[in-house]
């Protein structure tokens, strides 16, 4: 066995720990990625059934790049190896950890943007929509900084928490037609949601992102590695500047790209093959709720499951994902309403997989939210009807519709 395809087992079998995106950055690079497949040594490991693990189905080609792709997913960045100089964490694995490697996380980030006159400027010129709060020791020395500053020219500042990528490649399956068919710009049957598709430039829908600004995995993960790691990889070859000046000479030792094409294929695959995490058993009180949760419209936006095409990976073609999004964008009301990014102004939002709800600890794009009930009594706009019915539900009707999100 491979010295990089015992590490990747140690990974995925939880024996790791994952550094804080706080923690002081400590020497690492990418480990060598010759992994040998071993699939004697994969049930042992239980990767199809545990948390964290892929789905079922995947080929043994497949399995490789898995565990290719966790290995670089985990990978403690440097400045030697091409961390920042701008960054928020030192791995991908830092901020995605709870309650597994690929999960959610406790951090929360800075954006800003600016919306004038309906159209949406991401800054990208002055640094991005990302505000990085750390930087490396060499740029601190530089410029005397310790994190970017924030933009005077933004409209909105808005904060992030982390989201999940357990079950996104399965929402990667989903057909843009199939979204489409949910969308109802115009509420066509006057329920009070308009749920409407994030068009890209060339036509096709996005569904990554709190804005749905991403088309596909790869360029949402390509995006993460830039914005979050001040990684430059093919799709994102560009440093991170500070007010659009270049950096200081010698402040970056890496050469771009500093993640090769191979790496970030196969982090792409590992988040595409990630397993959707079980919901726990139900009960009758959990029965009860999810008819509840349907009766007062929370399904109107949050849809149960959606199916996936034919193309792609066999782990993920022609099934069903139970993820609770139609991946459309929602008006939510001034009270959740922070920055525009691509197509979404700043009170629309894509409406929020609820698939591994009970492993999170705070709720809401930016965290605000300490319980599901509060996050409940903040929707607003298209989610007000939903929420008015909620609070006018009797206490036994709301306990058992928590306990169903809280089984998700």
């Amino acid at each position: 066995m491979s010295h990089a395809y015992r590490f990747a087992c140690l990974i995925m079998a939880g024996t790791i720990a994952v550094a804080a995106c706080d923690q002081p950055t400590p020497t690492a690079s990418v480990p060598s990625t010759s992994i040998t497949d071993n699939a004697a040594e994969t049930p042992e490991l239980g990767f199809t059934r545990e948390l964290g693990g892929p789905l079922a189905a995947i080929t043994s080609t497949e399995r490789h790049q898995f565990f290719r792709g966790s290995v670089v997913f985990n990978t403690v960045f440097t400045p030697a190896t091409g961390l920042g100089p701008l960054f928020n964490g030192v791995s991908c694995a830092a901020c995605h950890n709870t309650p597994v490697v690929g999960g959610s996380g406790t951090p929360i980030e800075t954006h800003q943007t600016a919306f004038h006159s309906g159209s949406c400027d991401d800054l990208e010129p002055l640094g991005g929509q990302v505000i990085q709060d750390s930087v490396t020791p060499a740029l601190r020395a530089a410029l005397g900084i310790t994190k970017e500053p924030l933009l005077p020219e933004a409209t909105g500042t808005g904060h992030r928490t982390t989201p999940s990528l357990l079950g996104f490649g399965l929402l990667e399956a989903v057909p843009d037609s199939v979204i489409l068919s949910h969308a109802d710009p115009d509420d066509r049957d006057h329920d009070g949601v308009a749920g409407r598709a994030s068009i890209m430039a060339d036509g096709r829908v996005g569904r990554f992102g709190r804005k749905a600004n991403a088309a596909t995995l790869e360029e949402f993960q390509s995006g993460a590695f830039i914005y979050e790691m001040g990684i430059t990889n093919p799709l994102e070859p560009d440093e991170q500047t500070i007010r659009g000046a270049a950096l200081p000479a010698g402040v970056d030792p890496t050469a771009d790209p500093e993640l090769s094409q191979g790496d970030l294929d196969a982090t792409t695959v590992f988040t595409e093959l990630l397993a959707p995490p079980a919901p726990a058993r139900f009960t009758l009180l959990t029965a009860a709720g999810r008819g509840t949760f349907t009766r007062i419209g929370c399904a109107s936006c949050h849809l149960p499951s959606l199916p996936t095409g034919s193309s792609g990976s066999r782990a993920v073609r022609n099934t069903v994902v139970h993820a609770y999004t139609d991946l459309l964008l929602h008006d939510m009301g001034a009270g959740l309403a922070d920055i525009c990014l691509g197509q979404a102004t700043p009170s629309e939002f894509r409406t929020e997989p609820l698939m591994g709800l009970r492993f999170r600890s705070r709720f809401l794009h930016d965290g605000r939210a300490g319980t599901i009930a509060e996050a409940i009594r903040l929707h607003g706009g298209e989610g007000s009807g939903a929420r008015d019915r909620f609070t006018s539900l009797s206490g036994r009707e709301r306990d058992s519709l928590l306990r169903f999100l809280r089984s998700l």
